[in-house]
């Protein structure tokens, strides 16, 4: 799969340890290394700010969506490469898929949760067709894979649907997954043909 551009859900917060900040600017570093344009939300905190602020000193193309309310707050980065302003938080998300050839998962809370959960609902109805990554930085999403693992087991989440969730510790072993992902069109067909 060729990946030009990756939407990036992360905090707007830094939380607790610098080892996510330090994630984030390295995924920055490493797709502005990799010429892969970056979409994300807009803001200039927390994470989202380490990823864009690396990806541009490194010569990365960052581009924000982000919606009117939170540029009135005044968090919008405003050294972009590009920033759009939309209306609503809908829109911003329909707007960063769009943009982008895959996701990229960095820790967070609601809101990245939030857009992680739409982005692998959409795969899974084959609503797109992209690559959803989970760059477990550090075991931050250890509770969250086990209780994936738990939905599988109760049986409300299928294997096949589990699995369109790629997930490592380690940057370039995700990165790598993301690049050789194949999309369940085949299967998505004979599903829809069976319901």
């Amino acid at each position: 799969m060729s990946i030009n551009s990756i939407c990036i859900y992360c905090g707007s917060s830094p939380g607790k340890r610098e080892v996510f900040v330090e994630a984030a600017k390295a995924l920055g570093r490493e797709l502005a290394r990799r010429k892969v344009d970056i979409v994300y939300g807009g803001g200039r905190r927390g994470l989202m700010g380490a990823l864009a602020d690396a990806a541009l000193e490194a010569g990365g193309r960052v581009a924000g969506v982000i919606p009117q309310s939170l540029v009135d707050a005044e968090i919008a980065h405003r050294g972009l490469s590009e920033l759009h302003i939309v209306h609503s938080m809908h829109e911003r998300k329909a707007e960063m898929t769009r943009r982008a050839d895959a996701f990229l998962i960095l820790p967070g809370a609601w809101g990245t949760l939030d857009e992680l959960c739409e982005a692998l609902t959409w795969a899974q109805l084959g609503i797109h067709h992209k690559a959803c990554g989970l760059w477990n930085v550090d075991g931050y999403y250890d509770l969250l894979l086990q209780f994936l693992g738990h939905a599988v087991d109760e049986k409300f989440l299928k294997v096949e649907d589990r699995e369109l969730l790629l997930v490592s510790r380690n940057l370039q072993e995700l990165l790598g997954k993301m690049g050789e992902f194949k999309p369940r069109l085949k299967e998505m067909a004979a599903k829809l043909e069976r319901d």
